[in-house]
């Protein structure tokens, strides 16, 4: 009996038995190649810090530990979440003692975790070759890692694995767990599992422990899976790109797909004012009717009111409607436009005849002189006269 969990038992250390990321690892991939400079060069060429960046579970570290080995490197795992910067450089101070001729690879899992300040602290290590690092990253690294440091490092892009990968990374674990699954289990694994090796073994591993029989059946798994896991980190890039397909969806009185991004904020347990504040603004820019910000408002209300689970059925009806409602941006566009030019322009005088004259000396001088009510000319500045911001223009039903 081990305590060793089921991905690292089942861990490969060598490419030979790496799943998946053939646009890395293949014969024309990058790590391929690199592998091959290393060789026929006898290790004289140098090899680049790297930023693995994909999802949870598609051989981030796996592929770190197999450069290393391939490179013949000392290999230093750290996880961002619990490190601090000191430990690292105390690492290569003590490197530099034994006085190696080779850079040892100092991999960083979760490098966006580590703040400005603190990846700059690694940058001089990179860039004097004292290190080779590795750093891995669920996020968009555009974003979480520093300008200098990205620009030292080759970023490569790992892939969410296809169900026909994990079926090959299932197939070991069933022959080391001598296992069986039918077809119909093993589709809601590989579903389930949403391209993540890591979570689908782990599943596997409690779902083989609760059976006694060689087969693992579909209530099985459901009783290791619990729910589906459909959390992302709020922040992270993940969660701006179904935001954002949220309010396009709706854009483009896609009904049906703004729905369904609703319903994977929901699934997340993304906070329900968040959503019904996107949908306020939504509202205002995006929809013809005066009646959709009432709409959106009310929506707001409901949710602050009552929250989940109810509350969902809240937002879904508020999509529905603005999702279905005739679009038109005319007044957000005005809006707009007319701001640019007062950045432009600053503070352009008010014309005289509509400033307000509260006293004498300003009537004089010709505040309100020859106002009427409801006359129809321009009163912008002098400098916009003739200027038109707002059209109105239904652009979608």
């Amino acid at each position: 009996m081990t305590n060793i969990p089921l991905p690292e038992l089942l861990r490969p250390t060598s490419l030979k038995d790496f799943v998946g990321q053939e646009n890395l690892v293949g014969s024309n991939g990058i790590i391929s190649k690199l592998f091959l400079a290393q060789r026929d060069s006898k290790g004289e060429v140098g090899f680049p810090s790297l930023i693995f960046w994909g999802p949870p579970g598609t051989g981030k570290t796996t592929l770190a530990r197999i450069i290393a080995g391939n490179i013949k490197r000392e290999f230093f795992e750290f996880s961002a979440v619990n490190t601090k910067v000191k430990d690292i450089e105390n690492l290569i101070i003590d490197q530099k003692q034994l006085k190696l001729t080779n850079a040892p690879i100092i991999f960083l899992d979760e490098i966006h975790r580590f703040n400005k300040a603190q990846q700059d602290k690694l940058l001089p290590h990179v860039e004097h070759g004292d290190i080779i690092l590795i750093g891995a990253t669920t996020e968009n690294p555009s974003f979480e890692v520093i300008g200098p440091l990205l620009s030292r490092c080759r970023v490569l892009i790992l892939n969410q694995l296809s169900e026909k990968d994990l079926l090959k990374i299932l197939g070991r674990a069933l022959t080391y767990l001598k296992k069986k699954m039918n077809k119909e289990s093993e589709k809601f694994l590989l579903e389930a599992s949403n391209g993540d090796a890591r979570g689908m073994l782990n599943v596997l591993e409690i779902a083989a422990s609760l059976v006694k029989t060689p087969t693992i059946k579909i209530p099985d798994l459901e009783t290791a899976l619990q729910r589906r896991q459909y959390t992302f980190d709020k922040r992270g890039e993940d969660f701006f790109n179904v935001i954002s397909a949220f309010i396009k969806s709706m854009r483009a009185s896609d009904v049906d797909s703004a729905l369904y991004y609703l319903a994977r904020m929901v699934a997340a347990g993304q906070d329900p004012l968040y959503i019904a504040r996107r949908m306020v603004v939504f509202a205002s820019e995006d929809v013809a009717s005066p009646t959709a910000l009432v709409v959106a408002n009310a929506v707001f209300q409901a949710c602050n009111t009552i929250g989940y689970p109810e509350c969902q059925e809240n937002l879904a009806a508020g999509v529905v409607y603005l999702a279905t409602a005739k679009k038109d941006r005319s007044a957000y566009n005005a809006y707009m436009e007319a701001l640019a030019d007062v950045n432009k322009y600053g503070n352009l005088p008010v014309p005289l005849k509509i400033r307000n004259p509260v006293t004498k000396l300003m009537k004089e001088v010709g505040y309100g002189e020859n106002y009427e009510k409801y006359d129809t000319q321009s009163y912008l500045p002098e400098k916009l006269k003739g200027k038109k911001y707002f059209w109105p223009k239904i652009i979608k039903k």
